[in-house]
């Protein structure tokens, strides 16, 4: 059994095990949310005793002189992780108060979901998916180039497209990521996984090959008790809040619909970091802005821009300043025209 398994497994027993308490099942709907994050947060704080653990075995057996010092981190490395399991308990808590207690239960069925992606007969406004579309986005240190392959993967018995996309820093190759996208007959755009690789190059090393460093964020419905969620709706109302994905522990972004019909200039707190040309460009009535974020990192959230026909033009996040925006794509005749950073 996997580590990732095991967590699942206690997470399961101590939801059976509040709802007893309560008088009543989470399967009869007690809550399952309040009690999922109950689950998790006990188990984040075992994952911060194994990591205590770990830690001073490598303080014991390193250098001597260190050994005080090594020690101290690792206490104080373990405070501020049972720290933030308190924070992402806070985080899934106040979540709960907006997607209700039911347990996250999508339907999830290939009868309502497209299996052709050369003849989908049904698309997505804001998130693109015939094959051999790409975008191309810059920040300030990152690219990234996105890319609808013919590639397909039946995950749970739905057929997914799979898109790429990959991140380079420097010229150097950071993250390469295939996204596993479902097409449901009405338009949305489901989450059903991702094989995330993280790399780092290191200096001195010939040739400078990227060396693979995490695949931390990897998922897969139907494996390990994950689920896939709704990553873009076709049609987006005001105040939406739902899963992105459910990989508990893992991957858990959720997405709030802030504006369906955002044009530069009518709200200064939507048009923070915005270059206001690219969204003149974009957005004549009808641009979608959401703020997506995860309890797993419950400080920080981005909001990401959303033209008809294009797809995700900006992605600001506001606590850092950081602005990834589009700077290519190869399907719309908006693209060749595109302003420039």
């Amino acid at each position: 059994m996997t580590y990732r398994a095991l967590l699942v497994l206690l997470a399961l027993v101590l939801v059976s095990a509040s709802g007893a308490s309560a008088g009543k099942s989470t399967a009869k709907g007690g809550k399952a949310c309040s009690a999922t994050a109950k689950a998790l947060f006990s188990s984040c704080r075992g994952e911060g005793l194994d990591a205590l653990g770990k830690a001073t075995a490598i303080c014991l057996n390193g250098d001597p002189a260190a050994q005080r010092d090594c020690l101290a981190q690792a206490k104080a490395d373990r405070t501020d992780q049972a720290s933030g399991c308190k924070d992402q308990f806070d985080a899934r808590r106040a979540l709960c108060d907006s997607l209700g207690e039911d347990r996250y239960a999508p339907s999830f069925d290939a009868a309502n979901f497209v299996s052709d992606f050369a003849n989908p007969g049904v698309s997505n406004p804001y998130q693109p998916l015939a094959i051999d579309d790409s975008w191309d986005f810059a920040s300030a240190t990152e690219t990234d180039h996105i890319e609808v392959l013919s590639d397909t993967k039946l995950i749970a018995g739905v057929t997914c497209l799979v898109v790429r996309d990959r991140v380079r820093e420097g010229g150097n190759l950071k993250e390469d990521t295939r996204d596993w996208f479902a097409l449901a007959k009405n338009g949305d755009v489901w989450y059903c996984g991702e094989e995330a690789k993280d790399y780092e190059t290191f200096a001195g090393d010939a040739p400078q090959d990227p060396e693979l460093v995490s695949i931390d964020g990897s998922f897969k419905a139907g494996r390990e008790g994950d689920k896939p969620g709704v990553i873009v709706a076709a049609a987006p109302v005001v105040g939406q809040v739902f899963r992105q994905e459910f990989s508990v522990g893992n991957a858990e972004d959720i997405v709030e619909i802030l504006k369906t019909d955002y044009v530069f200039g009518q709200d200064s707190t939507l048009d923070e970091l915005v270059p206001q040309a690219l969204a003149d460009h974009l957005c004549g009535a009808n641009c979608v802005v959401t703020r997506e974020s995860s309890p797993l990192e419950p400080d920080t959230f981005e909001r990401k821009y959303y033209a008809p026909g294009i797809g995700v033009f900006l992605e600001i996040a506001p606590d850092t300043g950081e602005v990834n925006r589009l700077v290519d794509c190869n399907f719309d005749s908006r693209c060749g025209t595109l302003p420039q950073p």
